[in-house]
């Protein structure tokens, strides 16, 4: 009967978060023409799969097994559902019999039809295995689905999307790169800085360098400093050169984060 509450339970709430993830998506593919639901590293995420049903698939995938560990562990879902399984598996599913990425990923209603399956599914199976699992095997499941959730996200996703950079193009390739490789000393994971190169290099190749290219460039190169230096980036740098820290500094740090 636990069982079986929980199975209805799921349905219901899986076709409404994978419905609504799904035309979220989609909608974000449209504004500002209209108001999109979704997240800026969806949209990024989504755009470095370039229309191809098996990287949005294997993408989705590797944060799944990170979820599947936290709601087996925690009882609870992670961000990752709705932002990253539920909108690159809903895509992959259109895009197997449809490569026109307009009528597939960009339709907010396919994608809310696709995303509301894979809503279902994916709650369903989480929460059945999850509280079928006994507490005593929960432990030993999270010792090895995390490891290996982290060893997907943290080095194969970024190698994949880095290949996926240098096939989008010279200039692509060499964002990619550069801000990939940023991203992995400051953020710790280079898949971030990956997306954003490829969205600038294609950008550039399809405007040139115009303003709003140019506005993308001061942004990317503004986030990456307000986040190293909001993550103490700068200080560890000068303590792994055998280097004093600067007092001004370290006054700019203490009035950030006093404690």
């Amino acid at each position: 009967m636990h069982i079986t509450v929980i199975f209805i339970q799921s349905l219901i709430v899986g076709a409404l978060v994978g419905f609504a993830a799904g035309i979220g998506a989609a909608r974000m593919f449209n504004a500002p023409k209209v108001q999109a639901l979704g997240a800026f590293r969806t949209l990024g995420e989504m755009n470095a799969a370039e229309g191809d049903p098996v990287s949005h698939f294997s993408f989705g995938l590797g944060f799944f097994f990170n979820a599947w560990a936290s709601t087996v562990g925690a009882g609870a879902f992670t961000q990752d559902i709705t932002h990253r399984v539920i909108p690159n598996w809903a895509a992959a599913a259109l895009l197997i019999r449809n490569k026109k990425i307009a009528e597939t990923v960009h339709n907010p209603k396919k994608m809310g039809i696709a995303g509301l399956v894979i809503g279902i599914l994916v709650v369903t199976f989480l929460n059945i295995t999850s509280s079928a699992i006994p507490e005593s095997l929960q432990v030993t499941a999270v010792k090895v689905l995390v490891p290996a959730a982290n060893t997907l996200i943290n080095i194969v996703m970024p190698v994949l999307f880095w290949l996926a950079a240098i096939d989008a193009g010279h200039r692509s390739g060499l964002f990619g790169t550069v801000f990939g490789g940023l991203a992995g000393l400051i953020m710790g994971n280079a898949v971030p800085g990956v997306v954003l190169g490829i969205l600038l290099g294609k950008g550039v190749d399809e405007l040139g360098w115009r303003r709003i290219t140019k506005i993308m460039l001061v942004a990317i190169i503004l986030l990456f400093v307000l986040s190293g230096f909001f993550r103490g980036f700068d200080i560890e740098t000068l303590k792994s050169l055998h280097l004093s820290t600067p007092d001004w500094l370290n006054h700019l740090h203490g009035l950030v984060n006093p404690e």
